[in-house]
């Protein structure tokens, strides 16, 4: 994964940084936890370093919470757009 010019990781310039991991991992898909992943989707659209979080996403395959501003879903329907 990138590096910023200085040899920090990129990781130290997410929004994301100082919430709480919890509300980018929703226990479940009903109850609270369509709120909340929009919550983190509004985080996600003002980072600076959202397509590197999204490409991590992509290459680890992950499949719960939202990375990038992106949902599992999204995020499998992109992969298969992608292969066609």
């Amino acid at each position: 994964m990138p590096r910023l010019r200085d040899g920090r990781d990129w990781t130290v310039l997410a929004a994301c940084l100082d919430e709480d991991p919890d509300l980018f991992f929703p226990a479940g898909e009903r109850g609270a936890a369509p709120a909340q992943l929009e919550r983190a989707r509004k985080i996600c659209q003002s980072c600076p370093v959202r397509g590197w979080c999204l490409q991590l996403a992509l290459r680890i395959d992950a499949d719960h919470g939202m990375w990038g501003g992106t949902t599992p879903h999204e995020r499998q329907r992109f992969k298969s757009r992608s292969r066609r």
